[in-house]
């Protein structure tokens, strides 16, 4: 079985990523309800993503972050709780 990283990170690949970072938050908030519980015990719900990829060119910031959520429904359906997003074209970085 993978970890909630390795899902996340393939399932972005279809982002075409350039560039890619997924740093694991879920310590910082180990004190909330959805620490545990709703992710089967794992504690892996809280994440920080900055993602670089030409597919952002000349899309809103709106609709990248819809991009990157659409492609992670089956994480937050499982227990990712937090997911803070810096999607950039690699014009902008």
């Amino acid at each position: 079985m993978s970890t909630r990283d390795e899902r996340i990170l393939q399932a972005l690949v279809e982002l075409k990523p350039v560039d890619i970072k997924l740093v694991n938050d879920s310590h910082k908030h180990a004190g909330h309800t959805q620490h545990l519980g709703g992710a089967g015990f794992t504690g892996d719900t809280h994440y920080k993503l900055q993602i670089v990829s030409d597919l952002f060119k000349g899309v809103s910031r709106i609709d990248r972050q819809r991009m990157v959520m659409d492609l992670l429904k089956p994480e937050f359906a499982s227990g990712l709780h937090a997911l803070e997003i810096k999607a950039r074209s690699p014009e902008e970085v």
